[in-house]
């Protein structure tokens, strides 16, 4: 049976074809090609929250990205079934779409969490910068699937899912009069932009930034809220149960900040949880409020008349989105904060740091080290790499190594590198 909530620009991939002659609908094409990728399973030892392997409870991104998913196609049979909304047995937000998009969202943080990626845009500041959601871009049109590098070639409608951020790093430079941290994509991506939003220009009144970025597609919308949902409240229960989440930090954090602890409120109600040593259940039926909290407004945009897409926003009742914003702020507080963890993070940055340095100075300037040239990287990258007629491309492809790396991988290769102790030849298998 036929979806009307889709038409054929929706489903056009970026080469321009549309597969007709597949058992599977194009959506589920584009989450099975991410799916079997050497760089959705590198997701598996990959930080989260905690360094990955550090205890085999914790989320990883691969943890975190299947969540996300659930939570995402959850959302979608929800809007589905409410009585008297919009959607329907035959126009509806399409599942597996909004899967494939979840399971995308994170391929391309790097190794150490935020914290890498600061490191990678630090580091890349002189050759175009570094942001997850934009090497998620990158991953998906120009890296991965194809042994040409020319990507997975991704349906309209699942590649602007995954666009979080639509303003190009120079656009948001020249605006602010400062190079940003975050939330943007790399200048050369335009062309990826405009594909994804049918080469319609943003209106006067979109400028770069949150403006921009506010213009997403229904599918990124939830995307985000179930980022945000497993986020505020599955590394709750990681928190808790690796003891950085007690419940005389949080009386402490509550009563600095001028929060209720009251046993009806959101913090008393996460206090009893601890003290019953109930988190898990706790986090499961406040999933279940979150995605019920959700419903499907009219939404007037520039590109309402070329897709269903852009017909509608997804609305959070304010109570939950106040809480959800809560139990970040908690998190990133004492979690985050926290000098374990601020001490894991520049342990990872410094390292990051270092193969940079020796990386740069060897493929990027292409100089010698102690007047040799030798590879230090694989025979396929060192080709790819020589290959590259510019410094920033050069520059761009070791920040592709650095980025794919996973937490052990990138540890085992500064190892190799620079403790005398440590190194053979099996330790050199990624």
């Amino acid at each position: 049976m036929r979806n009307g909530f889709y038409e054929s620009w929706d489903i056009e991939r970026r080469s321009g074809s549309i597969l007709l002659d597949d058992y599977r609908s194009p959506f589920q094409i584009d989450r099975d090609r991410v799916l079997h990728t050497p760089t959705f399973r590198r997701l598996q030892n990959k930080t989260q929250v905690f360094w990955s392997g550090e205890y085999d409870f914790y989320r990883t991104r691969l943890t975190h990205s299947l969540e996300v998913a659930q939570i995402g196609k959850s959302i979608c049979y929800w809007l589905r079934s409410i009585r008297d909304g919009p959607l329907n047995e035959t126009f509806f937000i399409d599942p597996d779409l909004v899967e494939a998009i979840c399971l995308s969202h994170d391929l391309g943080h790097p190794p150490f969490g935020h914290a890498g990626e600061r490191t990678l845009n630090h580091l890349m500041a002189p050759y175009g910068g570094f942001e997850g959601n934009a090497q998620t871009l990158r991953l998906l049109t120009e890296r991965i699937f194809s042994t040409k590098r020319s990507g997975m070639d991704p349906t309209r409608a699942f590649l602007d899912g995954v666009l979080k951020y639509k303003s190009l790093r120079n656009d948001l430079t020249e605006s602010n009069n400062s190079e940003p941290e975050n939330h943007f994509i790399y200048d050369d991506q335009a062309p990826f932009l405009h594909w994804a939003m049918g080469e319609i220009p943003f209106p006067a009144n979109y400028p770069p930034g949150p403006q921009r970025d506010h213009c997403k597609s229904i599918e990124c919308q939830i995307m985000d809220w179930a980022d945000d949902t497993a986020y505020s409240l599955n590394d709750l229960s990681d928190s808790a149960r690796a003891g950085f989440l007690t419940i005389e930090k949080i009386e402490d954090w509550a009563a600095a900040h001028g929060h209720s602890t009251d046993p009806e409120s959101s913090l008393g109600t996460l206090l009893r949880a601890i003290r019953r040593k109930g988190v898990n259940p706790f986090v499961g039926k406040r999933i279940g409020r979150y995605i019920q909290a959700t419903k499907l407004v009219p939404e007037d945009h520039f590109l309402s008349h070329l897709s269903q897409r852009y017909r509608y926003r997804l609305s959070i009742d304010e109570e939950v989105k106040a809480e959800c914003s809560l139990f970040k702020k908690l998190a990133f507080d004492v979690v985050f904060r926290s000098p374990q963890l601020k001490q894991l993070e520049h342990k990872g940055s410094r390292m990051l740091h270092e193969l940079w340095r020796v990386l740069e100075q060897h493929y990027i300037h292409q100089q010698p080290i102690d007047g040799q040239f030798f590879d230090l990287l694989s025979a396929e990258n060192t080709a790819e790499i020589a290959a590259a007629k510019t410094v920033p491309d050069r520059a761009r492809l070791v920040c592709d190594f650095l980025a794919g790396m996973t937490d052990g991988y990138a540890a085992r290769t500064y190892k190799r590198l620079f403790s005398p102790d440590f190194g053979s030849i099996g330790d050199l298998v990624g």
